[in-house]
């Protein structure tokens, strides 16, 4: 593991990242989730230590299906924990996050990135959404691979004729 961005070859269509919400069916998603999918573990509700262990359980399920591991803090808590790479709103995350050109440029050195909210979100109900004109516009100018977030599922991954894709509610039955 060197301090170097993680490439994943082929970067994951799509992706499914963790929250309080989601929680309690994240062992039967990630079993649900094609071989190749990508997982963020977030779980920023849990104190750390129960924080590491729901970690390593969901890790140990993912990697059995060929599903990548990527854990939301620095590249170094990443190592440690032997998650596949980083995610968050730094430069040399696996997986960069970014809601606005500005960020977009700001996590330019990262392996791919999030962006987001595409369409309206459980997560954020009545925020303001990035549109697919908008989500295109800025993915075009992003110098990494772009993961379209936010309200998405398979029918909106579709409908915005985008092949990377994640979500959190997508995957809530």
């Amino acid at each position: 593991y060197s301090d170097a961005v993680p490439q994943m070859k082929p970067l994951p269509g799509i992706w499914l990242l963790s929250d309080a919400r989601n929680d309690p069916v994240l062992e039967r998603a990630l079993k649900r989730l094609p071989r190749g999918s990508g997982f963020v573990f977030r779980h920023y509700h849990l104190p750390e230590a129960e924080r590491r262990a729901r970690f390593k359980l969901l890790a140990r399920i993912a990697r059995a299906r060929g599903i990548s591991v990527i854990l939301s803090g620095p590249q170094a808590q990443a190592r440690r924990w032997r998650a596949d790479g980083s995610y968050g709103p730094h430069r040399n995350a696996t997986l960069g996050t970014a809601h606005s050109l500005r960020e977009l440029r700001r996590v330019a050195g990262a392996g791919a990135v999030l962006l987001s909210p595409v369409f309206p979100t459980r997560s954020h109900p009545g925020g303001k959404v990035l549109g697919p004109l908008r989500f295109r516009l800025l993915a075009a100018l992003s110098p990494t691979p772009v993961i379209a977030l936010g309200g998405m599922n398979a029918a909106m991954a579709r409908r915005l004729k985008w092949p990377r894709w994640a979500g959190i509610d997508a995957f809530l039955r």
